[in-house]
């Protein structure tokens, strides 16, 4: 980035411009995680307790991190994650994200709680040739959630991604704190109605945004939601927030065509094959690398691409993402041959000394990713 020739060698040099640039509840908003934030500390730990057992001795003079992900090819593992209310991080918002994401060649996931409406966004991808899933919430009035995936196919958007670990909003205390709510000017962009579209006031230890979950979320969400989303949907389905083998081998069955391994980054709980994700608590190229190694087909990026886009607009999210994939790519060179992808063995997990992922075996590779991913963690 070119912005007072600042240097931003690592994430936490994007994190530290972000904290100094944000206001104080749009920071807590996008960095606390639910209640005593454990998951979010062990999010980011997790992955440090896994080492990289590097080859040596073999050609690594090219090195290929392309993926296929749905018939289409990218040339990183590496994909933008569904986060809400970019314009409180930069004045255009979303649109940068994506702008971001065209200079760093990445997919992304739009958000339903956007501070852009899709159609704009889904725009602004098919000029810049950026692939755009949607992610999706599942409301107590289900003509919000078909006018929504309509929306979405129609603007060209290229998978649905439900969330299926939000039937409440975690007990995040720095927003209740800070009574938090969306600035003056902003709302959730991709509703029409005023009760759907504005956060009501926030009121004694609870957050406006908390309040707003708690009266338009659906908490019924069940399997055969899914499966009518599934059935109605004429793209793949996604699903987004699954932490147990179980329930990903369910969802498999039911017919989603990918799962994301995911915590919703610390902020929810405390404490054929299909395309497997991991997102949260991912800060360099090496944990990207350890991701691959456990199973993952790729993984997704949250709280970053906000410090970049706090950062530097359009540019601070392409470098963010272009940091990512030039770490990951110089991992592969230093660990494994020519044009092979990680494996379990290039790691040394730390859940070895423990028998939990092993029950897993045989059951499936969704089940054992999860059983690797949620133990090691």
């Amino acid at each position: 980035m070119s912005s007072n020739k600042k240097q931003f060698l690592t994430i936490d040099d994007f994190r530290a411009e972000a904290a100094s640039k944000l206001k104080k509840a749009a920071r807590d908003y996008y960095n606390c995680g639910s209640d005593e934030e454990l998951t979010l500390a062990r999010n980011e730990s997790a992955f440090r307790r896994l080492l990289i057992r590097p080859r040596c001795l073999r050609d690594v003079s090219e090195v290929d991190t392309s993926v296929e992900w749905y018939g289409e090819k990218f040339r990183f593992p590496i994909g933008i994650a569904p986060t809400a209310f970019h314009r409180m991080a930069e004045k255009n918002g979303e649109l940068s994200t994506v702008r971001g994401a065209a200079l760093s060649g990445s997919v992304m996931i739009a958000s339903s709680w956007s501070t852009t409406p899709i159609e704009p966004m889904a725009h602004e991808a098919k000029q810049k040739n950026v692939t755009l899933w949607f992610q999706l919430y599942v409301y107590k009035d289900k003509s919000i959630t078909t006018s929504l995936l309509t929306r979405a196919q129609d603007s060209g958007c290229k998978a649905i991604v439900l969330t299926v670990d939000t039937p409440v909003l975690g007990n995040r205390l720095a927003d209740a704190r800070n009574g938090f709510s969306l600035p003056d000017g902003l709302t959730f962009a991709n509703f029409t109605t005023l009760q759907s579209s504005q956060m009501p006031s926030p009121s004694e230890g609870q957050s406006a945004f908390m309040k707003y979950v708690g009266t338009q979320i659906d908490p019924s969400l069940n399997w055969q939601v899914l499966e009518w989303l599934i059935n109605n949907s004429k793209l793949p389905v996604i699903v987004k927030g699954v932490m147990r083998g179980d329930d990903a081998e369910e969802a498999i069955s039911r017919g989603a065509k990918g799962i994301i391994v995911s915590n919703h980054g610390g902020r929810q709980m405390d404490s054929a094959p299909a395309t497997v994700f991991i997102d949260g608590g991912i800060r360099n190229g090496r944990d990207v690398f350890k991701a691959i190694a456990l199973g993952a087909s790729g993984v997704f990026i949250g709280r970053p691409v906000l410090w970049g886009l706090s950062a530097g607009g359009a540019e601070g999210v392409s470098s963010v993402m272009k940091l990512l994939q030039a770490e990951f790519e110089h991992t592969m060179r230093l660990a494994v041959p020519m044009n092979t992808i990680p494996v379990a063995d290039d790691i040394t997990p730390a859940c070895a000394r423990c028998g939990y992922a092993a029950s897993f075996r045989g059951r499936g590779r969704a089940a054992t990713i999860v059983a690797h991913c949620m133990n090691f963690a």
